[in-house]
Parts: C-alpha cells; sequence; structure tokens
C-alpha cells in the first residue's frame, strides 16, 4: 500500500499488508543507531474513522457497476460487503499518514527515512489505532571548532621542480621522426600493428597503430625485448606476462600471444627551451616568464593538494570530538553513494562489475565505517554552515553550471535544465556551501609544520 507522508528522504509509509510491507519489514530488521530511533501510538477517533469510511463508500457507488443496479444506486450495504478490503485501504491511506504528519508537527520531529506501522487496530464503532516506529535526525550540539591545530605548511617549489614541468612541456610538443629502415634500438620509437593471436583467452586485442619506445620503463620488457633487433616490415609472434597491478583489469596477471608487425621506426625531437619556445607555448615574451608562470602553477597545484589533506584531518578531529547518533537510514544512502562510486570506477576501467562476482553485501559492509564518518561530517558541516551564516549565491551556482557546460561543450541553457531535472542543482549548491565552510575552518585553524 502506498500512502503519502511528507519526510525527508522518503514518499512512503508501510502498512501492514499493503503493497509495500516487505520494505517496512526491511527497515525493521536493520541495526538502528540508539538515539535515533523514535515510536509514536496514534489514536483516531472513532467519529473521523466513521465519516471517513462513509466517504470512500459514497465514492465507490458513483464508481462501481453492478449487474441489475443504476450507477450510483448500488446500495451501501452491498458496497461495504463487496468492497471491504478496498474500504479499509482507502480509509488507512488518508487517515495513517495524516494523523501521523499532525503527531511529528505536535511534537516537532524531524523524521528521517521510512516509518514503519505497526499493531493497527481497525474495528467498526472504535476508535483506529497504530504505532509508527521511525528514525529521527539527531541533534548536533557544536563545540568548538575554530582554532583547530591541523598539519600545514604553504609547499616550497624548487628550481629542481621548474625544470622538470619544463621538460614534460618540452615532452608534449616533442615530434616523432621517420628514421631509414633499421634493426630497431633502445631508445627507438616502434610503430607497430598487433593482434591477439587465435586461441588466446579472453577479447581479440588489435591495434593498427601502437607505439613503443624500446627500453623505457613505461614499456612492458616483453615488448622491448623481442622488438628490439625488428626491422621495418619483420613480424613476429611472442608472448606478454602483464603483471598483477597492471593498470587495465582485463589484462592484469595474464599472458597474451601477440603477432606483431613493425610498421616504421622513429626518433623523438625535443624542440629548443629558449624564448621562442615560450612565444610557442602560450602568451609568453620570454622563457623567463614561463619559467615564473611554472612556480606559480606548480605552487597552486601543491597548495591545493596540502590544503586538501590538512583539511581531511581537520574534519577527522571535529568528527572524533563531537559525539552523536547518525540515523541509518543516512548511512544506507551513503553506503548506496559509495557502492555506486565504486561501480562507476570500475566500468571508467573497462571493467563490467558483474563479471568479477562482488560480494555486495560484503562490500556495504566494508563501507560502513567510512559512511558515519561522512555522514556525521556532512552533519556537522551543515550546522557550521547555519552557525557562520554561510550561504550559496545564485552567482556561484550559475558559475559552477557554466563550468560543467564548458567542459561538456554543450550550451549552458541546456546544460541547466538537464541538471535541474536530474535535481543535480540543489546539490551543486549543497556541495558549493560545504566548500564554503571547509575554507572558512581551514582559514581559522592553527597550523603547524609537520
Amino acid at each position: 500500500m502506498r500512502v503519502p507522508v511528507p519526510a525527508r528522504r522518503t514518499s512512503r509509509l508501510a502498512v501492514p499488508g499493503g503493497a509495500n510491507a516487505g520494505a517496512a519489514q526491511f527497515i525493521s530488521n536493520m541495526p538502528l543507531i540508539e538515539g535515533c530511533k523514535h515510536s509514536l501510538e496514534i489514536s483516531v477517533p472513532a467519529q473521523e474513522v466513521d465519516e471517513e469510511t462513509e466517504r470512500v463508500i459514497s465514492e465507490l457507488q458513483k464508481k462501481v457497476k453492478i449487474p441489475g443496479f443504476r450507477p450510483g444506486k448500488v446500495p451501501a450495504g452491498m458496497i461495504k460487503t463487496k468492497f471491504h478490503a478496498e474500504i479499509k485501504k482507502d480509509v488507512l491511506e488518508h487517515l495513517v499518514p495524516k494523523y501521523f504528519r499532525k503527531q511529528l508537527e505536535q511534537e516537532n520531529l524531524n523524521m528521517v527515512g521510512t516509518p514503519e506501522i505497526s499493531d493497527v487496530h481497525f474495528e467498526k464503532g472504535e476508535p483506529l489505532r497504530f504505532k509508527a516506529s521511525f528514525e529521527v535526525a539527531p541533534e548536533v550540539e557544536l563545540k568548538e571548532y575554530t582554532d583547530i591545530t591541523i598539519p600545514y605548511r604553504d609547499p616550497e617549489i624548487t628550481e629542481e621542480d621548474i625544470a622538470k614541468r619544463l621538460e614534460e612541456l618540452r615532452d608534449q610538443k616533442a615530434e616523432y621522426v621517420n628514421v631509414d629502415p633499421r634493426p630497431a634500438a633502445d631508445g627507438d620509437y616502434a610503430v607497430v600493428s598487433l593482434d591477439s593471436a587465435s586461441g588466446t583467452e579472453g577479447e581479440p586485442i588489435h591495434r593498427d597503430e601502437i607505439m613503443f619506445c624500446i627500453g623505457a620503463a613505461e614499456t612492458l620488457p616483453a615488448f622491448s625485448d623481442n622488438l628490439r633487433g625488428m626491422s621495418p616490415g619483420e613480424e613476429k609472434e611472442f608472448e606478454v606476462t602483464y603483471p598483477e597491478d597492471y593498470g587495465g583489469e582485463k589484462l592484469a596477471g595474464k599472458t597474451v600471444a601477440f603477432r606483431a608487425s613493425l610498421k616504421v621506426i622513429r626518433r623523438k625531437e625535443l624542440p629548443e627551451l629558449n624564448d621562442e619556445f615560450a612565444r610557442d607555448l602560450g602568451d609568453y615574451k620570454d622563457l623567463e616568464e614561463l619559467r615564473e608562470q611554472v612556480r606559480k602553477s606548480l605552487f597552486f597545484e601543491r597548495q591545493a593538494i596540502a590544503r586538501r589533506d590538512a583539511t581531511e584531518k581537520l574534519v577527522d578531529k571535529l568528527v572524533a570530538s563531537h559525539d552523536f547518533p547518525v540515523p541509518e537510514a543516512y548511512l544506507e544512502r551513503q553506503i548506496e553513494i559509495q557502492v555506486e562510486r565504486r561501480v562507476h570506477e570500475l566500468i571508467d576501467s573497462g571493467v563490467d562489475p558483474r563479471s568479477i562476482h562482488l560480494d555486495w553485501e560484503k562490500l556495504k559492509a566494508t563501507q560502513r565505517e567510512k559512511a558515519v564518518r561522512d555522514v556525521k561530517a556532512s552533519l556537522l558541516l551543515e550546522r557550521i554552515s547555519d552557525r557562520e551564516s554561510i550561504v550559496t549565491t545564485s552567482e556561484e551556482v550559475d558559475r559552477e553550471v557554466q563550468r560543467i557546460a564548458k567542459q561538456e561543450r554543450e550550451p549552458v541553457a541546456a546544460v541547466r535544465a538537464k541538471l535541474e531535472k536530474e535535481g543535480a542543482l540543489r546539490r551543486i549548491a549543497g556541495q558549493i556551501r560545504a566548500d564554503k565552510t571547509l575554507n572558512f575552518l581551514f582559514e581559522h585553524a592553527r597550523k603547524e609544520a609537520e
């Protein structure tokens, strides 16, 4: 039975014998954290029960069709007998949420999750009585949250760091030039067409063109050893055993037989590091200006990482110093989010989650501790935001929507409409507010170098 009840993160009220009774039983079997459980015993006056019953009967009289009776002329007694179950269902679906909602408002209870309705007493001429068991949002009493000591110091950028980043920029602008046919040697870039041999387990691998730097650290030794000495036009068959920690999970730990054909050998030519290189790279007048921009970029990159790590430690301290219960409904949702994130990571890495036989219940159990920490952190940040009057402005949301639109290369209006339809604008606003609160906490923390 589906009964609308205004409540945070729910739209269902479980009534025994109704269509969602199974879901209610699942909720009731969860181990609830002490302090968030609550229950109410509610009674509806017999007169109102009778009035609602008569209203339901009257509505049915207008709609039902029974042979021998004109529409609207079916006797009420016959309606009561023939549609007893439907009448009871409709009366409960109207009165239970109405009186449950009224009681929540009277006692100023902030319910979360899905309530369970039990011990329903519904007899003719008597008050309707039922028990509602549910969770309430915890009362979070804020303790000290400023002047918290955290390890932090601004990063130092060395000349070696700058030189390394400049070499990376040179490498990005490198050109690969074909060389005259000869046996391939270390340092050469071998352009190869590659096929996994017939009989190989798993999906076949085919690459028209793939380039290996022979002898390089990033090239698997089996490829270097077998391509070394080959000349353009030659073919060779060999096996490659991928390490267990190989990035592509489909190949990790597997041995694959390949047939390789060397197409051409190339050498890598790097541009000279001079003023001309700086001007070609961007709006820089000379190499010194490029070096200064590299210094600033490295500083801000490492500062963001250092601030993030320090803020994580700050939040850990906040959570540890505030002891309050967490509703199971919040934890279940947070665990779902964490598991969904893990599934998306698998899919992004090319792995079908169904193919690795994950124990989902075990995975959820392992996520519980982190979920408790994250939910507590979220509730604390929300309370601190309220206390410090930290809000998200429409301009801040607009900027984030524009950033997403630019990243996805779609019109801003289309992206906004999509986000609004998915309910994501509220999440974006919430994340911006949380980030601003974290910045506030960082700025008001006591920083000590490790």
